[in-house]
C-alpha cells in the first residue's frame, strides 16, 4: 500500500508548513464535502450518521469542556458519556474493573467479527479543557455510533468498543486499564487528539516516551537568622538539582526533555526550609532512550542532596510508552483523509500519551487532528478553541475518517490481518519536532 504522507507537519502537536500560518478562530473553515467517487457505501452511512447527531455531539463536548475535572474525577464526563450512549442501545459498564471514572460501552452484531476500539479520554487540567479531551470525549462515542450503524445497515458481522479512560494528564488510566486486561479483547483501537494548526491538517507521526518523578528533600529547620548554621537547607537542595538539570541540557540530545517543578510546606522568609518537593518528567523518543536519560537527570537530584546533607527520595511514577503507530491502519487513514479534503503528515512529537502503552499491546492508531488555536495546547487559549465550533467541525470530520476506518477493520479480513502483522511501526531515527 502506498503512502500519503506528506513530509511537513504544524506545532504545537505538529512541524509548521513553510507555507501555512495557523489557523485561527477568525478564520471559518469550508464545509468538509467528501468527493464523491471515492466514498464507499460504508462512507456513506458513516456521514449520514454523524452529521445526523453533529448537534448532539456538539452538546456533549460544550457539557463536558463546560464542567473541567482533573484525572480520576471525571464524574459529570463518564455520566455524561455513557448516558449518551445508553441513548443508541450500547451495552454499559459504568466505574470499570474498579475505575471510578471508567467506563465500557460495547455493541455487536452478527457473530465471529472482529473487536474494534476506541478509547475517550475525558480529563481536564487545572485550567480547564486547555487539551481538547472534550472533543476526544464527543469523537469516541460520535465514531462508535457511526460504526454501529454501518454495522447493521451494511451487515457487517463485528464489535465496537468505547472504553472511557481517565486520567491521560499524568495518571495513565489507560495503563491501569490495560494491566486489569481491560482491552484484552480488542483486535485494535483507535482514537484522535487536538492541537493547535492549519486548516484540514491531521497528523500520526509517533510520540515521545515520558517518565515522571516526584523528588522529596528532608532537612531540619532553623531561625534563619539567629542560627541558620543549625538548619539543613532542603530548599536549597532543590536549587541546586535545579540548576545541575539545567546545566544538562547543554549535553541533552534535541530529542530529549526534561521540564519539572518546585514546591514545599510551610515555608517563611526567616525559616530554613526542612522540606522541598520537585516534579520532573523525563522525556525521550523510545523508552529505553527515557530510562538512560532518566539515570542522569537522576544524578542531578541526588547532587542537591550531597551538597546540602539533605535526604533525598524518589518516587517514580508510571511511565508512558513511545506511540507505536500502526504503519498500516496509518496508510488506510492517510488515504480516507484524503478522501475528505484533510492532509495527513508524518511527523513525530515531543509530547507523550499513555495510548502509547496501547500501542505496544496491539494495533492502533492516534491520529492528531489541527483545530483554531492562538496558542499551543495546555494553554488558556487552547482551551477557549476547544469549544469553538470550528475546533467541533474539525472533530467531526476526523471522526468520519476514522468511523470510516474502524469499519474497513472490521469489514476487509486481508487489511485486518495485515493490520495485526503489522507490529513493528515507526522509524527510530525520524526527529522529533519541538512543542512551543
Amino acid at each position: 500500500m502506498s503512502s500519503n504522507f506528506q513530509p511537513g507537519c504544524i506545532t504545537g502537536l505538529f512541524r509548521p508548513f513553510h507555507e501555512n500560518q495557523f489557523w485561527l478562530s477568525s478564520e471559518a473553515l469550508p464545509p468538509y464535502t467528501p468527493q464523491v467517487d471515492k466514498v464507499s457505501d460504508v462512507a456513506s452511512t458513516v456521514d449520514h450518521v454523524l452529521d445526523n447527531i453533529d448537534r448532539e455531539l456538539r452538546c456533549v463536548s460544550l457539557q463536558i469542556h463546560s464542567h473541567p475535572e482533573l484525572g480520576f474525577h471525571e464524574n459529570f464526563a463518564h455520566d455524561t458519556l455513557t448516558k449518551f450512549l445508553s441513548k443508541y442501545d450500547f451495552k454499559i459498564t459504568k466505574h470499570y474493573l474498579g475505575l471510578q471514572t471508567a467506563f465500557r460501552a460495547e455493541f455487536t452484531h452478527g457473530t465471529g467479527g472482529r473487536v474494534i476500539g476506541i478509547n475517550a479520554e475525558m480529563d481536564a487540567l487545572p485550567n480547564g479543557h486547555s487539551c481538547g479531551h472534550n472533543l476526544i470525549a464527543a469523537s469516541g462515542v460520535g465514531v462508535a455510533v457511526a460504526i454501529k450503524a454501518a454495522l447493521i445497515t451494511h451487515d457487517i458481522p463485528g464489535k465496537v468498543v468505547v472504553i472511557g479512560t481517565p486520567a491521560e494528564e499524568g495518571g495513565g488510566g489507560k495503563i491501569i486499564l490495560l494491566e486489569r486486561g481491560g482491552m484484552k479483547d480488542l483486535d485494535a483501537v483507535i482514537m484522535c487528539h487536538p492541537s493547535q494548526g492549519p486548516a484540514r491538517a491531521v497528523n500520526v507521526g509517533s510520540s515521545t516516551a515520558r517518565q515522571s518523578l516526584d523528588v522529596e528533600y528532608f532537612g531540619q529547620s532553623a531561625h534563619a537568622a539567629e542560627a541558620p548554621w543549625e538548619g539543613v537547607n532542603a530548599l536549597d537542595a532543590s536549587f541546586i538539582a535545579y540548576s545541575a538539570i539545567s546545566a544538562l541540557r547543554q549535553q541533552m540530545k534535541p530529542t530529549h526533555r526534561v521540564h519539572g517543578i518546585v514546591s514545599g510546606r510551610d515555608w517563611s522568609p526567616n525559616v530554613i526550609p526542612d522540606y522541598a518537593k520537585m516534579q520532573f518528567y523525563v522525556r525521550a523518543p523510545t523508552k529505553d532512550e527515557m530510562d538512560a536519560f532518566t539515570e542522569r537527570v537522576k544524578a542531578c537530584l541526588e547532587s542537591g542532596a550531597l551538597a546540602t546533607g539533605c535526604r533525598m527520595e524518589i518516587t517514580y511514577g508510571t511511565g508512558y510508552y513511545e506511540l507505536h503507530q500502526n504503519n498500516t491502519l496509518g496508510e488506510a487513514f492517510a488515504e480516507i483523509s484524503e478522501s475528505y479534503g484533510l492532509t495527513a503528515a508524518h511527523e513525530d512529537t515531543s509530547a507523550s500519551t499513555d495510548f502509547g502503552n496501547v500501542t505496544h499491546e496491539l494495533p492502533a492508531l492516534h491520529p492528531i487532528f489541527a483545530i483554531p488555536a492562538e496558542k499551543s495546547n495546555h494553554s488558556p487559549q487552547f482551551a477557549e478553541a476547544a469549544a469553538t465550533e470550528e475546533a467541533h467541525a474539525a472533530m467531526l470530520a476526523i471522526s468520519k475518517v476514522l468511523a470510516v476506518l474502524g469499519c474497513k477493520f472490521l469489514q476487509d479480513s486481508e487489511f485486518a490481518s495485515e493490520v495485526k502483522s503489522m507490529m513493528t511501526f515507526v522509524d527510530a531515527d525520524r526527529p522529533v519536532c519541538d512543542l512551543l
